[in-house]
C-alpha cells in the first residue's frame, strides 16, 4: 500500500525493509535506507521495531571500513514460518519452511488416484503432523498455508485410467476450508504449475531474464508466464496453461488433441509400467538402459509437440528464455531440455527473436515449495506481485 493512512504506510514500509533484507541477506541501516528510499531515521525506527518483533536479528559489527563500524541486520530464520501442500494427481506433498525458505520438514504420500475425500484427509494429516514439530511460540509465527493443485482436477478421469465421474467430488470440495479448519491457518490456493514457477523465481536461479515461459513436466504438463520481471497470472488466472494448447493434426470429425495428451509424464508412467518398470522409482532415481530407452521414446514425441507450443508462444510474447523443470531425475530433465532446444531450433522462426531453453533448478519439490513460499511472500512483500522492485517509500516510520 503506497497511500492512505499512516498505519497503512507504516506496514508498507516495514514490508519494504523486510523485502530488501530477504533479497540481500543482510544490510546495515544505512544500506537499508539506500535500498528502500527511506530516510536514515525512518529506516532505523523500522529496523528497531522489526528487531523487537523477532523478525530481524543483529549480526556482528563490520569493521575495517571507512567510518564507524556498522552493525548489519538480517532476517531471523525463526521469525516466521509457512506451510505448503501440493495436491496432485499422483501424490500429496507437504513442507514446512522458515522465513528464509529453508526446509524444516517434508512428507510425501503417493496414490494411484486422487480421490477427493482420502486425498484431502491425507493433506490435513500431513499439515497437522508438520505443525506438531513446532513449539507453541513458533507455532504462533506460522503466517499461512499455501495449497498448490490443478485447477480442474476433476476433469481428467479418463487420462488417469478412472471411470467417468470418479473425480467429480472435487467440484464441490472446499480444500481451503477443510485445511483452514484443522490447522487454524489462513489458506490460499494456487495453480500447481504457477506455484512451481513461483518457487523458481523466489528460490531458484534458472529464471534470469525479465520475460520467461516456464514449463513444468508433471503428471500433466503445465506452465507459468513471467513478463517484466513479474509472474503474470492473466485476467482469468489461466496464463501459462500450456497443457491446453491444441496439437494436431486431428482426425476428421474430431477436435484436435491437447498438449497434455502428448507431453505429460502420465504417458511416460504408462510406458514404464507396461515394460515392467516401477514408474515411481524410475522417475525418482532414474533407471537402467531399458528405462532410458523408454524415456527417450517418450521425450522424442513430447519435445516434438512441445516445441511447436513453445514457438507458438514466442510468436505471441517474445520471451527471452524458456525454463523447463519437472518431476524427472536431473539427468532426464537435462536431456529433455536439450532435445526441446534442438527441436525449437529446427522450426522456421523468421520474424521471431531467439530464446534460450534451459533447465530449471528446483526439480520435483518446486510445486510444494512454491506453495509454502507464496504465503511468506504475501506477508512480507510490499507489492502483491511475485517479483517486485524497490520503489520510493514515504518517510513515515
Amino acid at each position: 500500500m503506497r497511500g492512505g493512512d499512516t498505519t497503512g504506510l507504516r506496514v508498507y514500509n516495514e514490508r519494504l525493509v523486510m523485502n530488501a533484507l530477504l533479497q540481500s541477506g543482510m544490510l546495515s541501516k544505512a544500506e537499508i535506507a539506500r535500498e528502500t528510499g527511506l530516510s536514515g531515521q525512518a529506516a532505523s525506527v523500522i529496523v528497531n521495531r522489526l528487531l523487537e518483533d523477532g523478525l530481524l536479528v543483529k549480526l556482528d559489527k563490520v569493521r575495517g571500513q571507512v567510518g564507524q563500524p556498522s552493525t548489519p541486520v538480517a532476517p531471523n530464520p525463526e521469525g516466521a514460518y509457512a506451510l505448503g501442500v501440493k495436491i496432485g494427481r499422483r501424490s500429496v506433498e507437504a513442507i514446512l519452511i522458515n522465513l528464509l525458505g529453508e526446509e524444516l520438514g517434508a512428507t510425501r504420500v503417493r496414490y494411484d488416484a486422487p480421490l477427493p475425500e482420502p486425498t484431502i484427509a491425507t493433506a490435513i494429516s500431513q499439515a497437522v503432523a508438520l505443525l506438531s514439530h513446532l513449539s507453541p511460540a513458533a507455532r504462533s509465527r506460522v503466517v499461512g498455508l499455501g495449497v498448490a493443485m490443478p485447477d480442474e482436477i476433476h476433469a481428467w478421469s479418463s487420462e488417469l485410467g478412472l471411470a467417468p465421474g470418479a473425480l467429480d467430488g472435487w467440484r464441490a470440495a472446499d480444500v481451503a476450508g477443510a485445511l483452514g479448519q484443522r490447522t487454524g491457518l489462513p489458506v490460499a490456493l494456487y495453480n500447481d504449475a504457477a506455484a512451481a514457477c513461483a518457487a523458481e523465481m523466489i528460490a531458484g536461479h534458472a529464471i534470469t531474464r525479465r520475460s520467461a515461459l516456464y514449463i513444468y513436466l508433471g503428471t500433466f504438463i503445465g506452465g507459468g508466464v513471467v513478463i517484466d520481471g513479474r509472474m503474470y497470472r492473466g485476467e482469468q488466472g489461466n496464463a501459462g496453461a500450456i497443457g491446453s494448447m491444441p496439437t494436431g493434426p486431428s482426425r476428421p470429425g474430431s477436435p484436435p488433441g491437447q498438449l497434455i495428451h502428448s507431453a505429460s509424464i502420465f504417458l511416460l508412467e504408462r510406458a514404464l509400467e507396461a515394460a515392467g518398470i516401477d514408474p515411481s522409482a524410475a522417475l525418482t532415481e532414474g533407471g537402467g538402459p531399458a528405462a532410458d530407452a523408454i524415456f527417450d521414446g517418450w521425450a522424442e514425441t513430447a519435445t516434438a509437440e512441445l516445441s511447436r507450443a513453445v514457438v507458438s508462444a514466442l510468436s505471441v510474447i517474445d520471451f527471452q528464455e524458456v525454463v523447463v523443470d519437472g518431476f524427472l531425475p536431473p539427468a532426464w530433465r537435462d536431456r529433455f531440455t536439450r532435445q526441446l532446444s534442438a527441436a525449437v531450433e529446427r522450426f522456421n522462426r523468421s520474424g521471431l527473436t531467439s530464446a534460450t531453453v534451459t533447465a530449471g533448478s528446483i526439480g520435483p519439490m518446486a510445486r510444494v515449495l512454491g506453495a509454502a513460499m507464496l504465503p511468506l511472500k504475501a506477508r512480507f512483500s510490499p507489492d502483491t506481485d511475485l517479483l517486485i522492485r524497490s520503489g520510493m517509500a514515504r518517510d513515515i516510520a
